[in-house]
């Protein structure tokens, strides 16, 4: 009952265009990570139909832009009106089988961070082990061909580290290292990065302070929230989307209110 009343409230206010005043002076980035059926609610698993409804509607309510577009938007202190970024963390291969052709058909640009140690292999995720499932990860040609076809790759670690935990001289090789080899494999610059788990204690300040002397030009979390002029690219706020919204116009209902920021 709760969600059907939040995608109705969602439905109102995008449709008196209050959104509008809402969301004037902000921007948002989305992070999913898996594209394909399911029975069950797993947090992480957004179905492709669902997907092709999310996309839609950000075509509709938002500008929807190259992450690296709101970055330089960011940094030249230039409006963010209602600007939407779309990405996605991990590496899992339904990415390309599944999300890529909606991308394609709508026209969309987006972000895939991959764990580069993952990349090719039969790593399972120890929380895709804790519900005793297997989803096959990317390869390398997979990830050229998403290179070639113009969507940008960024880095999420070696080997999804907590950044939060690790020493410095860790944190160090799995930061520039990820970008290093990404971009031997990709032959080109790598600009992007998100930090694992995406909370606020899985990145320290000083782990940070890597990202950006490594060469990145942002570092996006995922705790939720919305970006402002003035707001650091190396704190890039995400909203995780996932079978927790019943809907894109409850996601939407939610950021425009503020309350898709998730507790510390």
């Amino acid at each position: 009952m709760k969600r059907t009343i939040k995608t109705l409230l969602g439905r109102s206010l995008f449709a008196s265009h209050l959104d509008a005043l809402l969301l004037r002076e902000a921007a948002v980035v989305v992070a999913f990570h898996r594209i394909h059926e399911t029975d069950g609610a797993d947090g992480l698993t957004v179905g492709v139909n669902t997907f092709e409804r999310y996309c839609r509607f950000f075509m509709r309510r938002f500008h929807v832009v190259p992450l690296q577009d709101l970055v330089r938007r960011l940094e030249g202190g230039r409006s963010l009106n209602r600007m939407l970024a779309i990405t996605f963390d991990d590496g899992y291969r339904d990415n390309a089988q599944n999300a890529v052709p909606v991308l394609e058909k709508l026209a969309l640009p987006a972000t895939f961070f991959v764990v580069t140690q993952w990349v090719g292999t039969d790593v399972v995720p120890w929380w895709d082990c804790e519900q005793g499932v297997r989803h096959p990860l990317m390869a390398w040609d997979d990830i050229r061909s998403l290179h070639g076809k113009g969507f940008d790759v960024g880095a999420h670690t070696r080997t999804h580290v907590d950044l939060g935990r690790i020493s410095e001289g860790v944190a160090r090789e799995e930061i520039l290292g990820a970008r290093l080899e990404l971009e031997r494999q990709l032959r080109a610059p790598v600009e992007s990065f998100a930090y694992p788990y995406g909370g606020r204690k899985n990145l320290t300040e000083a782990n940070r302070m890597l990202v950006q002397a490594a060469g990145f030009r942002c570092c996006c979390s995922g705790f939720g929230g919305v970006n402002t002029p003035g707001t650091d690219p190396f704190h890039l706020r995400r909203v995780p989307i996932s079978s927790g919204y019943g809907s894109p116009h409850e996601f939407g209902f939610e950021v425009a209110l503020g309350r898709s920021v998730q507790p510390a």
